[in-house]
């Protein structure tokens, strides 16, 4: 078995019934009433699906589904990670791949050894158990944040940085935790080799990217045959699950087959293998598609947090909040202060949102509830993953409007989307030119 099918076997054995029409309407309802209310009071509206679900959970009526790995990585993961990246213009981030790659690699890497070795001597985990919350943590989810920035008007550079940061961080994340899986699986550390676990990194990432641009590639060239918007649409759709699950067969990696395979439609797609009517019908549905899987994941894991048993892992979880902020600064400040002599430095209010934005979400718990049986920590790992997302939608979510004000990144109305931007080391870009 490939280890990233690893992870959706791992939680095989866990998952809910399929989802009923009852509950599917209920979240529906509620996910409606939640986006009135939030905008009406200025709550970030993931924080509101969360405390939605919360309330939920403590009524008779209760969700009939639960929070599983196949539930995330099969239906809601491939909405949200294509939405996200479709929106990715190439040209842009083409300009910022060699930071965000340093991010990605050095940065994730580094903040998970930091979590790893935490969790291990202060809080006596062992080693697999550790890393395994390392990783997992470090994998990075903005909804709530990136919400944040087209309510308020942010600059785009610091848009794109944000979300292009967490849709690959997220990537590298899961490659690293499906080579832990082949360490579980094996259980020892001594039958992984330093060349073929480097060799196992490339080829599921690589591989997944590969397989991205061939099956959106392949897809673009029969939109480009019709011009019928609802056909449009349902090849989009292909794309984007079709990328996501030949990754997970052959062995490679969903999330960057499904990233690439947005950038891909995103941008080639728009030249003229979608229609101009076309273009504005597919976006809209994916804004509806990621609509519906955020609210499905920040109801469920309100519904989560009214578990009990998480009062007995909030000292372990405090532990792993401050951590956990602590690897995400040495994933960023130490980072980004290398390019300060560069063409990509960034000022260090970006380097503050950047830092404070890394929110956690689903794809860090559907990774904690697909850890083996096997790891002693598993129940704890759990525990703690959910209190430690809790603390970012509720402190760091909700603390992202007044930063982002006081730290003057707010643009007023009167601003153009192309904009000349001076950084606070007095580079100037013409973002966009």
């Amino acid at each position: 078995m490939s280890l990233p099918s690893m992870i959706l076997a791992a939680g095989a054995a866990q998952d809910a019934p399929p989802v009923d029409f009852t509950t599917l309407g209920l979240v529906i309802f509620v996910a409606t009433l939640v986006a009135i209310a939030t905008r009406r009071i200025g709550l970030p509206y993931s924080v509101g699906l969360v405390i939605a679900g919360f309330g939920i959970a403590l009524t008779p009526i209760g969700v009939d589904l639960e929070l599983t790995p196949t539930l995330v990585f099969e239906l809601l993961l491939p909405p949200l990670l294509f939405e996200a990246a479709i929106q990715i213009p190439w040209k842009n981030l083409r300009k910022e791949l060699p930071l965000l790659l340093s991010l990605v690699t050095v940065g994730v890497v580094a903040a998970a050894a930091l979590v790893a070795a935490g969790m291990h001597y202060l809080v006596g985990w062992g080693w697999l158990g550790a890393m395994f919350f390392g990783v997992l943590i470090a994998a990075t989810d903005p909804v709530s944040v990136i919400a944040t920035f087209k309510e308020n008007k942010v600059d785009h550079r610091l848009h794109l940085l944000v979300e292009s940061e967490s849709l690959l961080n997220d990537g590298v994340a899961a490659v690293l935790f499906a080579l832990l899986l082949g360490v579980a699986a094996v259980g020892s550390f001594e039958a992984l080799s330093v060349g073929g676990a480097a060799w196992d990194l490339v080829r599921i990432a690589g591989g997944g990217i590969v397989i991205g641009l061939v099956v959106s590639g392949g897809l673009l060239l029969v939109a480009g045959r019709t011009e019928d918007k609802l056909v449009e649409i349902s090849l989009t759709v292909l794309a984007a699950y079709g990328s996501f699950l030949a990754a997970e067969h052959f062995g490679m990696s969903g999330v960057l087959a499904c990233v690439a395979a947005g950038i891909m439609v995103g941008n080639v797609g728009w030249l003229g293998s979608i229609s101009d009517e076309g273009r504005g019908a597919v976006l809209s549905f994916w804004d509806y598609a990621a609509f519906l899987a955020n609210s499905f994941v920040f109801i469920l894991i309100g519904d989560g947090e009214a578990s009990p048993t998480l009062l007995a892992a909030i000292p372990i979880a405090a532990i792993a909040v401050v951590l956990q902020l602590a690897g995400r600064a040495v994933a960023i400040y130490p980072v980004t202060y290398a390019w300060t002599r560069s063409k990509l430095a960034i000022p260090w209010r970006y380097k503050h949102i950047l830092f404070w934005g890394g929110l956690r979400g689903a794809l860090s718990l559907a990774l904690a509830l697909s850890i083996p049986e096997s790891v002693p920590e598993r129940a704890a790992i759990i525990s703690a993953a959910f209190l430690v997302v809790a603390f970012s939608i509720f402190v760091q979510g909700i603390t992202m409007p007044p930063l982002l004000r006081n730290l003057d990144l707010v643009r007023g109305e009167d601003e153009g989307d192309h904009c000349e931007r001076t950084d606070d080391e007095g580079a100037k870009e013409n973002w966009g030119a």
